[in-house]
C-alpha cells in the first residue's frame, strides 16, 4: 500500500512539472498557418508539405526606424507576426534605434527576458527588481556591449550622445508583448480614475489629468 501511494505521489509530482513548463518540440519545426481558425495557446502548424524557404525569413532589418516621436526611438521587432517559422520556437529579436538623446522608456516584456547588444553609440540602460526593494541596476553601454534584463521587470533604454544609436534586442519568446508603463498607466481605455492615480502618485489630481491628456 505504501509502495503504491508514493509512485502516485511520484507520478503527481512529474506530471505537475511537465504541466508548469513549454511543451518541448515534437516535430523539426510547427511554422504558422495564418489561415487556420482553430484557437491555440500561440499558434497552428502549417501542413510541413506546405512549408516554403520564406517561412524562415525576414529582410530589411539593416534599415533604421523613424525616431521622429516623442519618444526619440523606434523599435523594429521581428517576431513570430513576422517570421511564421518562429512559432513554438521560443525566440525573437528586434532592432531598435534611438535618435540624439532619444529614449525607449520604461516597459516590461511579460513573456521574455531580453538580451541587449548596442551596436553603434552610448545607451544608459537599466531595470527595477520587484517590490519592495525596486532596486535599480544601471549602466552605460557602449558599442560592443551586453545587458541581460529579466523578464517581466520594468527597463528603459536612454541615449546618452549627441548621435544615434542602434541596438540589437534578443528576446526569449517568440511573442514576447510589451507594456510601456506611461501608456498603459496614463493612456488606458477607458481611462484609470485621476482619483486613484492621484493617490497612487500622491499627486494632485490637475497633474493627472494633465498628464493623461498627453496620451
Amino acid at each position: 500500500m505504501a509502495t503504491k501511494f508514493f509512485l502516485l505521489a511520484f507520478l503527481a509530482l512529474a506530471a505537475s512539472r511537465a504541466l508548469a513548463s513549454d511543451p518541448g518540440q515534437l516535430q523539426d519545426f510547427c511554422v504558422t498557418d495564418r489561415t487556420s481558425q482553430v484557437f491555440v495557446n500561440g499558434f497552428a502548424c502549417k501542413d510541413p508539405k506546405n512549408v516554403v524557404v520564406e517561412d524562415f525569413l525576414f529582410s530589411g532589418l539593416h534599415m533604421a526606424g523613424n525616431t521622429s516621436n516623442k519618444q526619440g526611438s523606434a523599435v523594429s521587432a521581428v517576431n513570430v507576426a513576422h517570421i511564421p517559422s518562429l512559432n513554438t520556437l521560443g525566440i525573437s529579436l528586434a532592432r531598435v534605434d534611438y535618435a540624439p538623446y532619444g529614449q525607449n522608456p520604461p516597459h516590461i516584456h511579460p513573456r521574455a527576458s531580453e538580451i541587449l547588444t548596442v551596436l553603434e553609440g552610448s545607451l544608459y540602460v537599466g531595470f527595477m527588481t520587484s517590490n519592495p526593494e525596486n532596486k535599480l541596476f544601471s549602466k552605460v553601454l557602449n558599442k560592443g556591449d551586453v545587458f541581460v534584463l529579466p523578464q517581466g521587470l520594468i527597463h528603459f533604454q536612454f541615449n546618452t550622445k549627441n548621435k544615434e544609436a542602434i541596438a540589437i534586442a534578443a528576446l526569449s519568446s517568440k511573442n514576447p508583448g510589451v507594456i510601456t508603463i506611461a501608456n498603459a498607466v496614463f493612456g488606458s481605455m477607458p481611462s484609470i480614475s485621476d482619483d486613484i492615480l492621484a493617490k497612487a502618485f500622491q499627486v494632485d489630481k490637475k497633474i493627472v489629468d494633465h498628464v493623461q491628456a498627453q496620451f
